[in-house]
């Protein structure tokens, strides 16, 4: 997505912020997506969306299914499903033919390849869309046309822990991966069951972790239009995921299968852990919970270059179904009103995704400190239509190679012929 790099860091530049943060679905057929407005007008529509956080995610959409059915008279069923979960779940929905009409997630090209869903043009007023920041138009549009409605967006850098790194003797936040490395077996030697590094190479998001270490050695999914998931800068880089992992013994057990909310995140929260990636959302909680004494700052890279930065936003695509259309416009002229778009990217800690929200959030210093992480941005492919399915592989399969016996070249081998078999 290096084509959304530019336009993203042109409005941060410009505005203050902007971009990115947080898939699945296998591009099966609906057994009903013919879609249109016509026919008698439904009853209620349904959304399934991934939970962000316990705290507010079910809450927020809880209160917009009130306030969309007293606006519309529809009324709209809510499913929210766990980053773990909802990309097997949503794609067996879709494989039987079941989806829903609105649909949180963070890949939706396949679906769109599929002529599933519908475009901006079927159900974003001008006016919305012209509000939306440019470079979320980008990255949700497959094959001239915007299918990927954005909901929210984050960026990612190091959380590091300040008290653990003063007991280690740690004047700073390292800047290569040598430094990481060295800094981490310190913060494990204090002992008192104190890691270097929370590393969440698990199914809920490995795909996320390791993007930010490859993109900091020069690696990337894709180049000139080509799968590069086994390319020598993506192999060392997992090489040495692994080696801080069983060799270096600095990371948490088992980390290819932990998780990142509730077990990287939380080992950095109970204050064990001296370093961690994370995002807006990580620093609220920190915030609230008042335990850690942290600080944030740019990625380590493997030669001591520029820092480059991972970034993610997710979408909220609408399926085609019979007599839907209107309700599903219904939905995103209510979702993008400020008072609840803006409130639901407050609540959760995110980044905003229309230039309105950028306004908003233009005074909110807090949210400098991952813009000073953002002189470079890179995106995983969410618009190629394979990525959805290479992206599920890599969750359930990339967290078998930091393990003792795991092999990095192997695993990304594999995924590499998954990928390309999907083209």
């Amino acid at each position: 997505m290096r084509k959304t790099t530019s336009a993203l860091v042109a409005t941060v530049g410009a505005a203050l912020l902007a971009l990115s943060a947080c898939g699945g679905g296998t591009g099966a057929s609906s057994g009903d997506a013919s879609g249109g407005s016509g026919g008698a007008k439904v009853k209620s529509i349904k959304l399934v969306a991934a939970e962000y956080s316990k705290a507010n995610t079910a809450t927020f959409w809880k209160d917009f299914a009130k306030a969309y059915e007293a606006k519309t008279g529809t009324k709209l069923d809510v499913q929210v499903i766990s980053w773990s979960d909802i990309d097997q779940q949503s794609s067996t929905m879709i494989q039987n033919g079941n989806p829903p009409d609105v649909l949180n997630l963070n890949a939706y090209a396949s679906y769109a390849k599929d002529d599933l869903l519908y475009s901006a043009d079927d159900v974003l007023s001008p006016k919305v869309k012209g509000d939306l920041i440019d470079a979320f138009v980008d990255s949700g549009t497959y094959n001239g046309k915007m299918y990927g409605m954005p909901d929210l967006s984050s960026a990612r850098a190091l959380f590091y822990n300040k008290d653990l790194f003063a007991k280690a003797g740690i004047a700073a936040p390292p800047k290569t991966w040598d430094e990481f490395e060295a800094d981490a077996k310190k913060i494990s030697a204090l002992g008192g069951g104190n890691v270097g590094y929370a590393m969440p190479l698990g199914p809920e998001e490995s795909q996320a972790e390791f993007s930010i270490w490859l993109f900091n050695n020069n690696g990337n999914w894709k180049s000139d239009g080509k799968w590069t998931v086994n390319s020598p800068e993506n192999v060392e880089t997992l090489q040495f995921l692994k080696k801080l992992a069983v060799d270096d013994k600095v990371t948490q057990n088992n980390p290819g299968r932990t998780n990142r909310t509730d077990g990287a995140f939380a080992l950095f929260g109970s204050g064990k852990a001296g370093m961690v990636v994370g995002f807006s959302p990580l620093a609220a909680q920190l915030d609230t919970d008042k335990k850690v004494n942290y600080g944030v700052a740019p990625m380590p890279t493997k030669d001591g270059g520029e820092p480059q930065t991972y970034g993610v936003t997710d979408y909220l695509m609408a399926f085609k179904k019979k007599g839907n259309q209107e309700a599903v416009k219904a939905f995103y002229d209510l979702y993008y009103q400020p008072e609840q778009v803006n409130t639901f990217i407050e609540a959760e800690g995110f980044l905003p995704v229309t230039k309105s929200g950028l306004a908003k959030f233009a005074s909110d210093q807090s949210l400098k400190v991952y813009l000073d992480t953002l002189p470079n941005v890179h995106l995983t492919p969410t618009d190629d239509p394979t990525w959805d399915k290479v992206k599920l592989a890599v969750q359930q399969n990339l967290g078998a190679a930091v393990g003792p016996k795991g092999d990095p070249q192997q695993v990304l081998d594999a995924l590499q012929k998954q990928a390309e078999s999907q083209g």
